[in-house]
């Protein structure tokens, strides 16, 4: 008995397929998405990495409401040029609605990058930078969220603490701090600064400022992400002031009974309060 051999099919002609080329558009249209989110991450990357060596060259500065020493200066200005060719790089990647799109790739290097001209703003004014002077200082078509500037707010709160904190262990004096001559307005230009503030005040008022805010909302409408980190930021603060009152209160309190120099140890007030 014979067994009949199968014949062999003809092959799909995939090119009388009417959908073929609708696939290959999306296609290619997710191999351009994939290689723009990467490259913005990368980019949103090196712009962290420079903000922070940014933020590292300014905590060696010890005066307050003074010109950046000239070293310093000229190392900040180098590594802010080479952030904004990196936002001028990313033009055509976040323009129009990708700005959107791409936002939780590209907010990390924006808040380190408004964390660092910010902190670099305070450190020659005493004065914090606004929403609008931040927006103006990023090139390209980087648009510059409210989100991602309270977010760098938030974040600058930690760095004047430690500018704070060394400066006073350093010199035992506050920073900012001066005693106006009888009858002079030193601030009288500015009238954003009150008069006789210091970096204890100026943190303060931003804790204020922050606690006032009504926390965003976090369901439907609106930003999970924002929400967590706003919650997050907002007890970080809190402790960071909290440690520069205590440095304060120890300068000022026991000032006279320590070395100069001397601040006080977060265990030796641990033991104070068991005692």
């Amino acid at each position: 008995m014979s067994v009949p051999l199968c014949t062999p099919q003809k092959a799909p002609n995939h090119g009388d397929m009417p959908f073929l080329p609708m696939f290959r558009v999306f296609r290619d249209e997710l191999n351009d998405h994939y290689e723009r989110r990467e490259r913005v991450y990368k980019t949103s990357r090196d712009i962290t990495a420079l903000s922070k060596k940014i933020i590292f060259s300014l905590q060696r500065v010890r005066q307050l409401g003074c010109p950046l020493p000239d070293n310093i200066a000229r190392d900040v200005a180098s590594r802010l040029a080479t952030i904004d060719a990196m936002f001028q790089s990313l033009s055509g990647d976040l323009c129009d609605m990708r700005s959107w799109r791409y936002r939780p790739q590209i907010s990390p290097g924006i808040q380190e990058y408004v964390e660092a001209i910010s902190f670099q703003y305070y450190l020659k004014s005493q004065v914090l930078i606004s929403l609008e002077e931040a927006s103006n200082l990023i090139v390209g078509d980087v648009q510059l969220t409210g989100g991602d500037y309270i977010m760098g707010i938030f974040d600058l709160v930690g760095e004047l603490m430690r500018f704070g904190i060394t400066v006073m262990a350093t010199s035992g004096t506050l920073p900012g701090e001066q005693v106006p001559e009888i009858g002079s307005n030193p601030d009288a230009t500015n009238p954003w600064k009150p008069p006789g503030s210091n970096i204890l005040t100026d943190l303060r008022s931003l804790r204020t400022y922050f606690e006032a805010l009504n926390k965003p909302p976090s369901g439907p409408g609106g930003d999970g992400y924002f929400a967590r980190d706003f919650a997050r930021k907002t007890e970080v603060m809190r402790k960071c002031v909290e440690k520069v009152e205590s440095v304060v209160y120890g300068i000022i309190v026991r000032g006279q009974e320590r070395p100069r120099g001397w601040i006080p140890d977060i265990s030796d007030r641990h033991s104070e309060l068991r005692a």
